[in-house]
């Protein structure tokens, strides 16, 4: 059931959860955000749009790419001409992968594999060759690891089992200013305010947190990786003059635009802004510090009926993600017992992952309560 509107159970954040209709004991962010009012609106509107097309409609819609790079760019900390649309962030990846020509790269062995495979098939193709990090990628586990040949370190911002929050700005001091810094801000950006200028590669898609559905992202690039990046993977849209069919080959993109390979759908470029508008509107600020709440309310109620946490237990380094189990029990027949109080939940084989938004009313801690106190 949604939670009703109006009912003053807002968690300190007034007016947010009014902008959602998704169910009250949805927490299950991490894998998928449901959109908001204003992102269907959006979308129905270009869509509607693009059915009454005339000789003015595909270049009208065309402008949400604009809006879009100059929302997420003002999250970001950058510009729109240092950031580019991309419909996933395995796209981004892929493009740092094959842009940094040869050399070691640093990867979190238990990463997400949406940050193994890049490397793993730029390796293969005869460029960057990943060195896998084991345990958390902290500061002192990269200076450990670092050695001349290492070129770039690649990590997620926050670990999607665990919520750990890693400490770009230390990362960014121990590898140096010769080296580039990737960083995949899927479980992050917009929940998680973090020193996003410390980065070389920002990649992230916006299904997740962001809220946004399918199929939108962008990616952020610093001067630095500007200047070494490859253009392997730029396509058409990419270059320069791109509007000139002449036969021949274009210079890439001197901005971001590099990392085009062919015009993606406007319809999602108007979902993306005004989902990127509405964090900027409440503030990342305001968002982290409910989830912040709401997180360690999670983690007190997991604790209370027994439950084992996964996650970090260092609120510093601990982001919007609580992962657990119970021990003795199965975490199918937990999630069973969540499911019947409506409560959504992250599955896997071996545990449980809470993931709540700042749209969570606080009535949900007591349902989880309820629903871990029937498993007794």
């Amino acid at each position: 059931m949604a939670h009703p509107r109006g009912t003053g159970d807002d968690g300190g954040l007034p007016g947010y959860a009014e902008h959602f209709d998704a169910a009250a004991g949805y927490l299950d962010f991490a894998r998928y955000g449901p959109p908001s009012r204003a992102v269907l609106a959006a979308t129905a509107d270009a869509l509607g749009r693009s059915a009454r097309a005339d000789q003015d409609t595909v270049n009208d819609l065309m402008r949400a790419d604009l809006r879009a790079r100059q929302a997420a760019a003002g999250l970001a900390g950058t510009d729109a001409g240092h950031t580019v649309l991309l419909p996933n962030a395995s796209t981004g990846l892929f493009q740092a992968a094959f842009g940094i020509p040869a050399g070691t790269v640093l990867v979190p062995a238990a990463d997400f594999p949406a940050n193994h495979y890049p490397w793993r098939r730029a390796a293969a193709a005869g460029l960057a060759v990943p060195r896998w990090l084991p345990g958390p990628p902290t500061p002192e586990a990269v200076r450990d690891a670092l050695t001349d040949d290492v070129v770039a370190l690649s990590l997620s911002a926050v670990d999607f089992r665990t919520g750990y929050r890693a400490d770009l700005a230390a990362l960014r001091d121990v590898i140096g200013p010769d080296r580039l810094l990737v960083v995949d801000a899927m479980q992050a950006f917009g929940v998680a305010e973090l020193p996003w200028q410390a980065v070389d590669v920002l990649v992230t898609g916006g299904q997740k947190w962001l809220r946004a559905s399918w199929s939108t992202g962008f990616a952020a690039l610093s001067d630095r990786a500007l200047e070494r990046l490859a253009p392997t993977l730029t396509g058409w849209t990419g270059v320069d003059d791109v509007a000139l069919f002449d036969d021949v080959e274009h210079p890439a993109a001197a901005d971001a635009g590099r990392l085009s390979i062919t015009n993606l759908s406007p319809v999602a470029a108007a979902a993306f802004a005004a989902a990127l508008e509405l964090v900027a509107q409440v503030g990342v600020a305001a968002i982290e510090a409910r989830v912040r709440t709401l997180v360690d309310q999670l983690i007190e109620a997991v604790r209370d009926h027994g439950g084992e946490i996964l996650s970090a237990t260092d609120p510093a380094r601990r982001a919007g993600i609580v992962s657990f189990r119970l021990p003795g029990i199965a975490p199918a027949t937990v999630a069973k017992a969540l499911h019947a109080h409506a409560i959504t939940p992250t599955v896997r084989h071996d545990s449980l992952r809470l993931s709540p938004h700042a749209s969570t009313p606080p009535s949900t801690v007591s349902t989880l309560h309820a629903a871990l106190g029937s498993l007794r």
